[in-house]
């Protein structure tokens, strides 16, 4: 029986957000954190067993109480601590799954970050679909500007064609015993290069389909990205 986990990432501390008192997952906007609107997006899919959430070992107790607060049925939500990078963080969500259910290959993950809480339930929808068919996929959209690639972060190095060039989003979706089986065989140097999950599967040489996102699927992390944020909540078109 293929059993389906949302995984939800809130294990950053929002550095870029400057001089605030929390991370940035737990900021308002509106009259809810972050992290609230993003869970909202993810509980209303019924195909998910759980909806996992991790972030720091120090905000457990915090989106917990969160999650009680706006929420009230907590159920088919566990809040979990988060590990040192995006992607042990990520390994502490399978070690859960098959710690209470088993990991087989019928395991789904669709991975989200806690900031991005306009992501929309065709999005969500086509990442577990084509897990379904194809093990792993990626949401992106086409990128707009030219993108300029520089090698030493001073001189223009390449300018490659922007007709292949997407931006990444997330959620990302993976068969979960194939996620962990590759995560484990990386060796130390291939683990320090790693962005995001998606590059386990591309560094072993496996195929990750592409999904296609949204412009408003933004990731809030500057100031600026607050008030664009407030904007697109009072917005009908922001895609629920």
């Amino acid at each position: 029986m293929i059993m389906i986990f949302g995984v939800v990432l809130a294990g950053g501390i929002g550095s870029r957000m400057g001089n605030v008192d929390k991370p940035k997952q737990y900021l308002l906007v509106g009259e809810k954190p972050i992290i609230i609107h993003t869970l909202e997006r993810f509980y209303v899919q019924n195909e998910f067993e759980k909806i996992i959430v991790l972030c720091p070992e120090e905000w457990v107790s915090h989106t917990k109480n969160l999650i009680k607060k706006y929420m009230k049925d907590t159920e088919r939500i566990v809040v979990l601590r988060g590990g040192d990078t995006r992607n042990e963080t990520i390994m502490n969500s399978l070690r859960y799954i098959e710690k209470e259910y088993g990991l087989d290959d019928d395991t789904i993950v669709v991975t989200h970050d806690s900031v991005r809480p306009f992501v929309t339930q065709r999005i969500i929808e086509e990442n577990i679909k084509y897990a379904k068919e194809y093990g792993a996929c990626d949401t992106a959209v086409a990128a707009t500007d030219t993108i300029v690639y520089s090698q030493d972060n001073v001189l223009i190095s390449d300018i490659p064609d922007r007709s292949k060039m997407y931006q990444g989003q997330t959620p990302q979706t993976f068969g979960a015993k194939k996620l962990k089986e590759l995560y484990l065989s990386l060796t130390e140097e291939e683990k320090e290069i790693l962005t995001d999950a998606s590059k386990i599967f591309v560094i072993k040489g496996e195929q990750v389909y592409l999904v296609e996102g949204e412009v408003y699927n933004t990731k809030i992390t500057y100031p600026y990205d607050l008030r664009v944020a407030e904007s697109l909540l009072n917005d009908p078109k922001n895609g629920k």
